[in-house]
């Protein structure tokens, strides 16, 4: 994965992400349309496909709403990289098939508009800017399996057969 840097701090909460006015529009595209609306405004009119957040402590606290992390793929953001995620943030984004990667003290060594590159298999986000590298806590293969289907919908779709057969 490669792309644009997005910076947040910590604590930025699911309300921040998506406002909850906007919960009972349907679909990723009416939802990113008001994606981290919160903080930024003008956010999804700039964000690009593919491109990446990264962010301090405690990433997408608050209430468990699906809406935020499927707000987030809907805008385009391939990951999010952040020093620590609310827990049910953490599996709903999974459930949704958008990657979430934790990095010590990443937000402390990234800044705005930096391009970086994240290597899943080596472990490794490169700051295209700097040249500095850092680690990146990888997925176990169990969450890799459900990001590459697109979530676990689709995981479980093409998995139907297996359950039935326990």
């Amino acid at each position: 994965m490669k792309g644009k840097v997005w910076k947040f701090g910590d604590d930025v909460d699911t309300d921040v992400i998506i406002p909850g006015r906007y919960l009972v529009l349907k679909g990723e595209k009416e939802l990113a349309e008001h994606v981290m609306e919160g903080s930024d405004p003008d956010f999804s009119k700039k964000v690009k496909k593919g491109d990446i957040i990264v962010a301090g402590k405690n990433f997408g606290c608050g209430s468990s709403r699906e809406h935020a992390p499927i707000a987030l793929k809907g805008a385009g953001i391939s990951v999010v990289v952040a020093e620590s995620f609310a827990r049910i943030f953490y599996r709903n984004s999974i459930n949704v098939g958008l990657p979430l990667l934790e990095a010590k003290d990443i937000s402390k060594n990234i800044s705005q508009g930096d391009e970086v590159e994240i290597d899943m298999d080596k472990e490794i986000l490169k700051d295209l800017n700097t040249s500095k590298e850092f680690e990146v806590q990888g997925l176990p293969d169990f969450m890799l399996e459900i990001l590459n289907k697109g979530g676990l919908i689709p995981y479980l779709k093409e998995h139907i057969a297996d359950i039935k057969e326990d």
